[in-house]
């Protein structure tokens, strides 16, 4: 994950553009249980645990 100092205006220039997908992805990514959970092994089949993992974090993946 990229270290920018969220604190400052320049790790941001691009925010003006950002969709609102754009804003929750970064949003998204920054959560600590988000990151406990995507490291959660998940395989790449269709399983009760990705259904979960998607369900809970409102995710959808292109097929």
């Amino acid at each position: 994950m990229p270290s920018a100092d969220w604190r400052s205006e320049s790790a941001y220039h691009g925010v003006k553009k950002a969709e609102t997908a754009d804003i929750a992805w970064e949003w998204l990514r920054r959560d600590r249980e988000y990151q406990k959970d995507y490291r959660t092994p998940v395989s790449n089949k269709r399983s009760s645990a990705t259904d979960h993992f998607r369900r809970k974090w409102g995710l959808t993946f292109r097929g």
